[in-house]
């Protein structure tokens, strides 16, 4: 199975928290997944610890390729055809670090792993 972790999803993960779902943790533990991280998410995680709202144990962008490598997730980049696609979803979520992740799972083809209810009222398969 390839899948997209939210933003929260990963780092969830990362810091083993409570609100990860079973299933969730399941997919993500499971060595025959691919697992990917969207340079969205870098950049909200970029974003909430400058501002103050996220703390990051280390320098962010070493922190970050750290958990990656350490945890066997690829970095999905951010095309212009993700880009232009979220012109074309519903304005149920106008968050648009989650605009661009239900994009790039619709384009990519693959579930996101995610529990915003919001982001199930799109055509995207949902994972949690």
């Amino acid at each position: 199975m390839r899948a997209l972790l939210d933003t929260h999803t990963f780092l969830w993960w990362i810091s083993d928290d409570q609100r990860l779902s079973e299933k969730a943790r399941a997919i993500i533990a499971d060595g025959n997944n691919e697992l990917f991280f969207s340079a969205a998410s870098g950049w909200e995680i970029s974003i909430k610890t400058g501002l103050g709202r996220l703390e990051i144990p280390d320098n962010l962008e070493r922190f970050i390729a750290d958990q990656l490598s350490r945890n066997a997730i690829a970095a999905l980049p951010i095309y212009l055809s993700h880009t232009l696609h979220t012109r074309t979803l519903p304005d149920h979520h106008r968050d648009p670090f989650d605009r661009i992740l239900i994009s790039q799972a619709i384009l990519e083809k693959m579930p996101l792993l995610s529990a915003d209810p919001q982001i199930a009222r799109y055509s995207v398969e949902v994972v949690w």
